[in-house]
């Protein structure tokens, strides 16, 4: 395949898949809500950054590593569902709690390092998505593909994971939406909490192997 073909076949396919909805998606939407805007867009940040991460690792094999290694996959499922499990909790014990919304202009810079982790974490947990993406890269990289793409694919994923939940971040602390959320916090926040650990449960279920 011709490389630039490859690069935007990539990146097309990247964004499709990151634009699907999932536990990255209620993370953010709930943070950008919940917290502050900036809050969100740290963990916009933190999504882009673990798509580099899934990104560097495609390029140095991992969908042939974890096709080939059935328990690491199975570990990685089991590990990633265990942490989406972990925040749903957290989520959901919070809920009742009283939330104080941060004033966007006095929020403080090392804040956002604890939304920017979670963000990172949450992509992580996935191993599914380190296998979309090692299949994607496998199916769609040339045979002997040049030096640029290597350079430029990592940081073309980070602007497509980042951007994309940038926008989710400033969609949902729109003054609408936050205030919605206000009224109604206990509930959507249970909500949010039953999806993430719900997807949790299905991924370690898939780790188990079939009665």
């Amino acid at each position: 395949m011709d490389p630039v073909l490859a690069f935007v076949s990539i990146a097309g396919a990247i964004a499709v898949g990151a634009a699907s909805p999932g536990p990255s998606f209620v993370l953010v939407a709930r943070t950008s809500i919940a917290v502050s805007r900036r809050a969100g867009l740290a963990t916009a940040i933190g999504m882009g950054t673990g798509g580099v991460c899934f990104a560097s690792l495609a390029l140095l094999g991992l969908h042939a590593l974890l096709s080939q290694v059935g328990w690491l996959y199975a570990g990685l499922k089991l590990v990633g569902g265990a942490y989406l499990l972990y925040l749903a909790v957290r989520i959901w014990r919070g809920a009742a709690e009283a939330l104080v919304v941060a004033d966007e202009g006095r929020t403080a810079p090392a804040g956002l390092m604890r939304p920017l982790l979670f963000g990172l974490l949450t992509q992580l947990s996935n191993p599914k998505t380190a296998l979309v993406y090692g299949s994607i890269f496998a199916a769609l990289m040339p045979v002997e593909p040049p030096l640029w793409l290597f350079v430029f694919l990592p940081p073309a994923i980070f602007l497509i994971e980042a951007g994309w939940y940038a926008i989710v971040a400033v969609a949902f602390s729109a003054g609408r939406p936050r205030a919605a959320y206000l009224r109604s916090k206990r509930r959507v926040d249970r909500v949010a909490a039953a999806a993430i650990g719900g997807l949790g449960v299905r991924l370690m279920s898939d780790a188990l192997p079939p009665p």
